[in-house]
């Protein structure tokens, strides 16, 4: 399963970068998303799903879940969904002024002239 995972999310970045590569804003954005997640694929099966109990203190359990790599996945994943609204807030705005989200047109542009 892990080795599943780990497949998935060199496809993931790799498409990722092919988009991020591209002319077209709306293309990158959707290409740091992209990216984002197979990071966090990558980082969810490096940190090895581990069997156990929740990590509270007990006499009775002897094996704990190691709680720090979801807890840093869920954290990456609220910022780049802010990264990503941010980033498509801004892209609408430019193809307002601009009218074009083809980043070569965008060379040396004053403003909407």
């Amino acid at each position: 399963m892990e080795f599943i995972m780990i497949i998935l999310s060199g496809v993931l970045i790799g498409c990722a970068t092919y988009l991020i590569l591209s002319k077209s804003v709306l293309r990158i954005i959707i290409g740091t998303s992209v990216l984002s997640h197979g990071i966090h694929l990558m980082l969810l099966t490096m940190g090895q799903l581990k069997r156990g109990n929740v990590p509270i203190l007990d006499e009775r359990v002897e094996v704990y879940t190691d709680p720090l790599p979801q807890a840093m996945i869920l954290t990456a994943i609220v910022i780049s969904f802010a990264l990503t609204a941010y980033s498509l807030v801004l892209a609408l705005n430019n193809y307002k002024v601009l009218g074009t989200d083809d980043t070569e047109d965008m060379k040396g542009r004053e403003n909407g002239h």
